[in-house]
């Protein structure tokens, strides 16, 4: 049997077609949860109600509209990978929309050696001991020489560029005293420009991402911190303020109504 060069040729191309279009990368969506996780998605549809999750291995999820924070474009090249089965694709995504339940908090008391410095700045700057508290306690567990991976420093993990904010070197930043200072004048700060979950939320991921957001971010990191700094101090924001009475609702006192007469509402505007 033998071939024409144009007809090798051509079933070469052929193949080597095929082959990149089984390779190429596969257009994607990135999922933002309530949850604070990310799901990549072959695709995504948005209903008042609901949301039809397509999952990248196969298959696809229905869940209420209200877990989709909001949808990104996913800009990262990606190809399916061998072996991804729906049904372990949808097993993923039930995982992911699943609400983050934080581990069990422990309490830590405020030490003595800390006691007095703490007490003394939230009286001197208005900021409730007990958030100070909380926040050093998620922060360091009251380890002065603490120090994080991107370079926060001490009790408050203070960033040396904050800390020069309010005039505290970077060599200053493990004295108890000066990062205290620090930090209590800058949680300050964030109270004084967002609500009390938003302002912990900016102590831990900045202001441009609460900015960003338009209110905590949906970083697992950052709502796990939030509701721990809220537990340890026993602070909740207050709750929303009830909408007045409608200008157009009768004026009856519940307490000494009588059930079983009705309320005449034209009847009592035009009574003299």
């Amino acid at each position: 049997m033998t071939f024409s060069r144009q007809s090798v040729l051509f079933g070469f191309g052929a193949c080597v077609g095929t082959c990149l279009a089984l390779a190429a990368p596969a257009g994607a969506d990135l999922v933002v949860l309530s949850s604070g996780r990310v799901i990549s998605a072959s695709s995504v549809v948005l209903t008042a109600d609901t949301a039809v999750i397509r999952l990248r291995g196969g298959g696809e999820v229905t869940c209420s509209r209200s877990l989709v924070v909001r949808v990104d474009p996913d800009e990262t090249p990606w190809i399916e990978p061998a072996g991804t089965t729906g049904a372990a694709a949808a097993s993923a995504m039930a995982d992911a929309i699943a609400p983050v339940v934080p581990a069990p908090i422990r309490a830590i008391e405020i030490p003595v050696a800390y006691r007095g410095m703490i007490n003394k700045l939230a009286q001197a700057h208005g900021v409730d001991a007990r958030l100070i508290h909380a926040v050093i306690s998620a922060e360091s567990s009251y380890q002065p020489r603490a120090r994080s991976r991107k370079g926060a420093r001490g009790l408050m993990q203070i960033m040396p560029a904050t800390g020069r904010q309010y005039g505290v070197g970077k060599g200053s930043l493990y004295k108890a005293s000066a990062n205290l200072d620090a930090g209590v004048r800058h949680l300050k700060g964030l109270l004084g420009r967002f609500g009390l979950r938003e302002a912990i939320a900016a102590y831990n991921a900045g202001e441009a991402a609460v900015r960003r957001f338009g209110g905590v971010p949906p970083f697992r990191e950052t709502q796990a911190y939030v509701a721990k700094v809220l537990q340890l101090s026993g602070l909740e924001p207050p709750p929303l303020p009830e909408p007045p009475p409608s200008p157009d609702a009768p004026d009856v006192d519940p307490e000494t109504a009588d059930p079983a007469v009705p309320v005449d509402v034209a009847s009592d505007r035009s009574a003299p």
